[in-house]
């Protein structure tokens, strides 16, 4: 075991400080990964504040992690040290359930292991996330990241960009498909790019007029005010897909209408409470409203390659370890374009 910096909260609603967790040394089928970024996700502020429940202390959290391999046990194939390498939000899984061979490890039937707020496979050691200075994780749960990316703007794909990602690959989001986004926040931008980058004739829905100058830089060839009640009407039958980022209460109704017959809305953001849905909303035009998390490894692969190919990154603020409180309070305001990064040589100094 090492022991090595890290910031961790203590309990439920605790500050994150300084603290150091023990990583195992690197097996025969182990990457061991330096750190260079971690994203800060706000299921982050979720999990340390436990307003999900179930939340295990002391808590490492990060599951957008980015960095170069260090070492890399006898067996390894796929990496060699100095490959730019991430991890997501797991690192193990059983590997042998039906969900895990359709590389849909994120529903494994024994329960994934997560990157942080859980435990390994044996279900005794405890896993710590990104905000730490190394990991080591296996070798098929370590993903291989495009040397073009810059490393910051990479960091929240692992997260941000396959949630967005994996439901425009599930409904085929192709040249010349209408798609409404919904929220233009951490997962919202990457709705925008990736779809805009397919050939998607991109709207963007908001709240927020403030938010037009910067859909459009994103990709949107369009922008449609929500807290305008006119807006549901105009666009009704509008889409064939709908990616639903929102995680504030709202009417779901209202935007199954804008889809058009056989359209669907996915829903990648959590209200805080159930959210009705009138059978009427579906039942008129044979839609779907389905949900989407995350993506299987392979998939989660095949988005890094694919933001290399088109060069696409996260739209980031690099931050310094030490103002990660600040930075939670600030996302919890939705204060931030569109995704903190923290910059792990803060934590080594």
């Amino acid at each position: 075991m090492s022991k090595i910096p890290a910031y961790a909260a203590a309990a439920a609603k605790a500050p994150l400080a300084p603290y150091s967790v023990d990583r195992r040394e690197p097996g025969e089928h182990d990457v061991l990964i330096d750190i260079l970024f971690c994203g800060v996700c706000h299921s982050d502020v979720h999990q340390v504040r436990d307003e999900w429940g179930g939340s295990l202390f002391p808590m490492v959290p990060g599951h957008e992690i980015i960095g170069r391999v260090k070492q890399v046990g006898a067996h390894v194939k796929k990496f060699k040290p100095g490959d730019m390498a991430g991890v997501g939000c797991m690192v193990d899984s059983c590997r042998e359930c039906a969900p895990c061979k359709d590389d849909l490890e994120q529903f494994c039937q024994k329960g994934a292991a997560f990157t942080y707020n859980g435990t390994e496979m044996d279900r005794k050691t405890p896993t710590f996330g990104g905000y730490s200075t190394q990991v080591v994780v296996d070798e098929r749960f370590t993903l291989k990241v495009p040397e073009n990316l810059d490393p910051a703007g990479a960091a929240p794909l692992l997260c941000a960009g396959i949630t967005t990602y994996s439901p425009l690959r599930q409904w085929n989001c192709k040249k010349g498909d209408r798609v409404g986004v919904v929220g233009l926040g951490g997962l919202g931008h990457m709705a925008v790019k990736l779809a805009s980058s397919m050939g998607a004739e991109v709207t963007m829905l908001s709240t927020s007029r403030a938010k037009e100058a910067d859909a459009r830089r994103l990709g949107a060839s369009n922008f449609a005010l929500t807290s305008d009640e006119a807006t549901f009407q105009r666009l009704a039958g509008t889409f064939d897909l709908i990616i639903n980022t929102i995680s504030a209460p709202h009417d779901y109704n209202k935007y199954l209408g804008m889809l058009k017959p056989m359209g669907t809305m996915v829903v990648v953001g959590v209200p805080p409470e159930a959210t009705p849905v009138h059978a009427f909303s579906l039942i008129g035009g044979n839609k779907r409203l389905a949900g989407s998390l995350i993506g299987g490894i392979a998939q989660t692969q095949e988005m890094l390659d694919y933001c290399g190919a088109h060069g696409i990154v996260s739209e980031v603020e690099i931050i310094p370890i030490q103002k990660i409180n600040e930075a939670y309070e600030r996302m919890v305001k939705a204060d931030v374009r569109y995704r903190f990064v923290i910059d792990i040589a803060s934590l080594k100094s």
